[in-house]
């Protein structure tokens, strides 16, 4: 009795399943068609292509320098003292500066990713004859007359080095420099100010980082874990425990207006002032109403009263 079940036992067990190629294409056929299988991977390819010049062109697609001798190096009406001096890796760097006889302020102007000093002449000229500055502006690595290729850690390096030579030519300390910075400038007078402090911080359009801009022109690549340039100021700026005066366009196409006002609610502090400037753009220049609040934080910040133009 006992032989005769497990002869049956062994009659009704099922055999085991044999897959291959042909048995898995019977039984599980495939849910998408061959084209669209092959346009799938087509997209995927091009995706993936797209990231990759993404990654390799990215430092060309954040700075966009103007080299010497485009602009207009001999500007009207404007009394400029070139200045040469050096970054940490002994890069060869070129500013103006604009001295002004009573000054209430020495400042350092970081500008924006696009052109050289010679584009700042008109701001330079309301800095310094209306709001009685002397100022230094200079030229990131690559731009202007410095040598170079710029890059985040070249271009930070290079702004210690112009507050260095500024704090020198001046006699005034490095840490009683007022920073200013514009768009992307903005980002290297962050880092300025939060490593190493300064009498008061001044942003114009500037950026939380600059993962969070690229991610408005490219929301379908993964901006945040590829880019290698971040300029992160809304982390940095928490650092800085000095007085901040922020500035920017509700209708900034560049860098948009809720990017201003994420960085200025990082700011811990009270001492602080946000200047909302209705329908202007990120290139727009500054309005007069900019100006006059300038001049109210100069005044609160030196002490001493001016004239806005």
């Amino acid at each position: 009795m006992e032989g005769d079940a497990l002869t049956r036992l062994r009659i009704t067990k099922s055999p085991r399943p044999c897959f291959n190629r042909r048995t898995m294409r019977e039984r599980f056929p495939s849910t998408l068609h061959p084209q669209l299988s092959t346009a799938f991977r087509v997209v995927l390819a091009a995706f993936l292509a797209c990231v990759l010049l993404l990654m390799i062109f990215e430092e060309r697609l954040i700075f966009h320098p103007t080299r010497h001798p485009h602009g207009d190096w001999q500007p009207a009406g404007l009394a400029v003292e070139d200045a040469h001096f050096h970054s940490a890796d002994g890069t060869a760097l070129h500013g103006w500066f604009v001295e002004h006889d009573t000054p209430r302020a020495v400042v350092l102007f970081c500008h924006g990713n696009a052109g050289n000093v010679t584009h700042r002449a008109d701001t330079l000229r309301v800095l310094h004859r209306e709001l009685r500055l002397s100022v230094l502006v200079f030229d990131y690595r690559g731009y202007g007359r410095s040598k170079g290729r710029p890059h985040e850690a070249g271009v930070l390096a290079d702004a210690r080095a112009a507050r260095a030579w500024l704090a020198e030519r001046t006699g005034v300390p490095a840490s009683e420099i007022v920073l200013l910075g514009r768009s992307l400038g903005g980002g290297v007078a962050v880092d300025l100010a939060a490593g190493d402090g300064a009498r008061a911080l001044i942003l114009e359009s500037t950026f939380t980082s600059l993962p969070d801009v690229a991610a408005g022109f490219y929301p379908w690549a993964p901006v945040h874990w590829l880019m290698r340039t971040r300029l992160d100021s809304k982390s940095k700026i928490a650092k800085f425990s000095g007085p901040v005066l922020q500035s920017h366009g509700d209708a900034d196409e560049i860098v948009p207006f809720r990017l201003g006002q994420q960085l200025y609610e990082a700011i811990p502090h009270d001492d602080k002032r946000l200047v909302t400037l209705p329908g202007r753009m990120h290139n727009d220049p500054q309005p007069v109403t900019y100006y006059r609040e300038l001049e109210r934080f100069l005044e609160h910040v030196t002490g001493v009263a001016g004239r806005a133009g």
